[in-house]
C-alpha cells in the first residue's frame, strides 16, 4: 500500500507517523511545501521575542530524523500542483529544480492546513508587511527587525497570532497596535470576558483600535500607513496581517471535492472526502461542533492531531471516528491566562439555544494560603436542562487546570449542575475544599431550583430608577464610596437584618456586591423575610471591569486610537 499526504506539519506529519507503527511495510510520501515538517506554529512568535532562542526547537522533527524513526520519505520544498482522484495520482512540482512529476497513490491524505486571510486591499504586498504562519515567515520578521530595529508595529486582527505576537514585540520594547473590525480581541470569548483581556493589553502599554476597518496600506514617511474607514491612518514602521486563517482547499477545489464552510473540505467521521480513498485533516476540514452539532471550521492543533491519527487508523482497516471540535484554548497573556471551551453565550444564541449563565469571581487556591489570585469564570449553560454548553475562564493561576476539568465535563456529557459532585483534588496551595469548578455548579443548582434570581451588566441600564424597585450594595461603605452604580444605597450585608426597615415590603430588590457572595446571602436574608430579590451575577468587580472596556472603545471607535 503506497499513502502519499499533502502537508508534513500537524495533521499530516501526525498521519504520518501513525500509519508506520500500524502497517511496517506500507510507503509513505509527504510533500510539504515549506523547507520544515512537524513544526510549531504556536511557538512561532515566541521566537521572534526572543522567549525561544535556538531556532531549532521550533521543528519537532526534521525530514532526516523522520526518516530514520519512521523510515516515512518526507519531501520538503515540493509542492503538489493538482489532484488527479480518476488515475489515483497528484502533480508534483519540486521546488528547489523546478522539476515536475506525478506521483501515484493507493491512499490520499490532504493536510493543506490554512494560510492567512489575505484580503484584497490597496498596498498588500508591501515590503514592510507581513504575515505569520510558517517558520519561513517567522525567520523573515526576526531578521527584519534585527536588522531595522523597528520602534513600531501595528497588528492587523485579534486573535491568538496577533495577540501572542504584540506581547513579543512588547517585549522587545515596541510599539504596538492591534486594530480590527470586531469590537473585542479574542472571538472565543464573551465580549464581557474579553473585557479583562483588553484590559491586560492596556496595562502593559498595547494600543487598541477596535471596530476599525482597514482599507489598505501605504508606503509613508519610511513606514507604512494603515488606512482605516472613517478615522486618520495608523502609522508604523512595520504591519502584521493576522485578521485569521483561510482554508488552503484550492487542490481540492480544482478536483472537484466537496467543499464546505469558508472552502473547507467535507469530511465524514471517519475524515474521508467526497472522492474515494482521498481523506482530510487540520485546519483545511469542516468539522462537527460537539456542542452544537453545527458545521464549523475550528483551526487548532489539538483536532488536526486526532484527525491524522483517525485517516491513519481507518486507511490501516480501523474504524476510528471524530466525535466533533469544541474548540477548547488556552492562550498567555502576558500575566494573564485567558481560556475557553464549548461554545460562548454569544455563539449559542446564534444557534438558536435558550441559554443562561452564572459568573462568579474565586480564588485560584485557599485564601488563608498566600499568593492566591483572583480569577473569573463564566459558565453557560442551556436553560431547563442545565446542559453544560461552555465556558470561558481568565486569571493568573490555576485557570488551565479548571479549563480542562469543564472541557472534560463539556465531552463526558455532564450537566452544569453535576459540577458540583465532581471529587477534585485540594490542598491549599492548589485548590479551596469547595474548587471553583464545584462552585459553578453549586450556583447553577441554586438558579434551577429558584434558591436565587440573577440579573446582568446588559440588564442594569434598563432598572427602573423612579422608586418601584429598590437598588441595594451590600458591600462595605469603603468598598461604596470607592465607586458604585447610580442609584444603588448602601447597606452592608452584615448589617442588613437590623436595617430592614429601611427596605420597602413589596417591591423587588436588586442586591450587589464586589464578587456575588455578599449580594447572595443578602438575598437569601431578604427572601427569609419575603421579599423578592435579585442578585447581581459577577459583582461590581465584573460590572466595572466590563462598562469601562465598554467606554474606551466607545473612545477608540470616536478617535481611531484606544486612549
Amino acid at each position: 500500500m503506497k499513502v502519499v499526504i499533502i502537508g508534513g506539519v500537524a495533521g499530516g506529519a501526525t498521519a504520518a507517523a501513525r500509519l508506520r507503527r500500524l502497517d511496517e511495510q506500507a510507503e509513505i510520501v509527504v510533500f510539504e511545501r515549506s523547507g520544515y515538517v512537524s513544526y510549531a506554529n504556536c511557538g512561532l512568535p515566541y521566537y521572534i521575542g526572543g522567549v525561544i532562542e535556538d531556532p531549532e526547537a521550533l521543528t519537532l522533527q526534521t525530514p532526516e530524523s523522520f526518516f530514520d524513526r519512521f523510515r516515512v520519505d518526507m519531501r520538503v520544498r515540493h509542492e503538489v500542483t493538482a489532484l488527479h482522484p480518476d488515475k489515483k495520482t497528484v502533480s508534483v512540482k519540486n521546488l528547489e529544480t523546478g522539476a515536475e512529476f506525478e506521483e501515484p497513490y493507493d491512499k490520499l491524505i490532504l493536510s493543506p492546513g490554512a494560510k492567512p486571510t489575505q484580503p484584497r486591499l490597496p498596498g498588500v504586498g508591501l515590503e514592510k508587511l507581513f504575515t505569520l504562519r510558517t517558520v519561513e515567515d517567522t525567520f523573515r520578521i526576526k531578521d527584519y527587525i534585527n536588522a531595522h530595529h523597528p520602534k513600531s508595529a501595528v497588528l492587523a486582527g485579534g486573535g491568538f497570532i496577533s495577540l501572542e505576537l504584540a506581547e513579543n514585540l512588547r517585549e522587545l520594547g515596541m510599539d504596538v497596535t492591534i486594530v480590527q473590525r470586531p469590537r473585542q480581541l479574542m472571538n472565543p470569548f464573551d465580549p464581557d470576558m474579553a473585557a479583562f483581556i483588553h484590559g491586560e493589553v492596556r496595562r502593559h502599554g498595547i494600543r487598541l483600535a477596535l471596530g476599525h476597518t482597514v482599507e489598505g496600506f501605504a508606503e509613508q514617511d519610511g513606514g507604512v500607513d494603515v488606512l482605516l474607514k472613517d478615522a486618520a491612518p495608523l502609522h508604523a514602521d512595520m504591519v502584521v496581517l493576522a485578521i485569521g486563517v483561510t482554508p488552503d482547499t484550492a487542490l481540492a477545489r480544482h478536483a472537484g471535492l466537496e467543499l464546505g464552510l469558508k472552502g473547507s473540505i467535507v469530511v465524514n467521521d471517519r475524515m474521508e472526502t467526497s472522492a474515494p480513498d482521498i481523506y482530510a485533516v487540520g485546519d483545511a476540514v469542516q468539522v462537527k461542533h460537539f456542542v452544537t452539532g453545527q458545521d464549523a471550521v475550528i483551526s487548532l492543533a489539538g483536532p488536526a492531531n486526532k484527525q491524522g491519527r483517525i485517516a491513519a487508523d481507518n486507511i490501516c482497516g480501523g474504524d476510528s471516528r471524530y466525535q466533533g471540535s469544541q474548540g477548547s484554548s488556552v492562550i498567555k497573556v502576558f500575566n494573564l491566562t485567558a481560556a475557553a471551551t464549548g461554545v460562548n453565550e454569544t455563539n449559542a444564541k446564534k444557534a438558536g439555544l435558550d441559554v443562561d449563565k452564572v459568573v462568579l469571581s474565586p480564588m485560584s487556591h485557599a485564601g488563608y494560603y498566600p499568593g492566591g489570585r483572583l480569577m473569573t469564570m463564566k459558565v453557560v449553560f442551556e436553560r431547563g436542562t442545565c446542559r453544560l454548553l461552555g465556558a470561558q475562564i481568565v486569571g493568573y493561576e490555576g485557570v488551565d487546570k479548571r479549563i480542562d476539568v469543564l472541557a472534560t465535563a463539556i465531552r463526558a456529557g455532564l450537566t452544569a449542575i453535576q459540577l458540583k459532585d465532581l471529587d477534585l483534588a485540594y490542598a491549599p496551595p492548589y485548590s479551596s475544599a469547595k474548587d471553583p469548578v464545584n462552585m459553578a455548579g453549586f450556583m447553577v443548582e441554586n438558579l434551577a431550583n429558584g434558591v436565587v434570581k440573577q440579573f446582568h451588566t446588559e440588564d442594569v441600564s434598563a432598572l427602573p430608577q423612579d422608586g418601584s424597585v429598590t437598588l441595594l450594595d451590600a458591600r462595605t461603605a469603603e468598598e461604596y464610596a470607592g465607586g458604585h452604580i447610580e442609584g444603588f444605597r448602601n447597606i452592608p450585608v452584615d448589617k442588613l437584618r437590623e436595617r430592614l426597615g429601611e427596605i420597602e415590603p413589596g417591591k423587588p430588590v436588586y442586591v450587589i456586591c464586589q464578587s456575588g457572595l455578599r449580594s447572595y446571602i443578602a438575598c437569601r436574608i431578604l427572601a427569609g423575610y419575603g421579599y423578592e430579590a435579585y442578585n447581581f451575577a459577577g459583582g461590581f468587580r465584573f460590572y466595572d471591569a466590563v462598562t469601562n472596556d465598554r467606554r474606551l472603545i466607545e473612545q477608540a471607535t470616536a478617535c481611531g486610537m484606544d486612549q
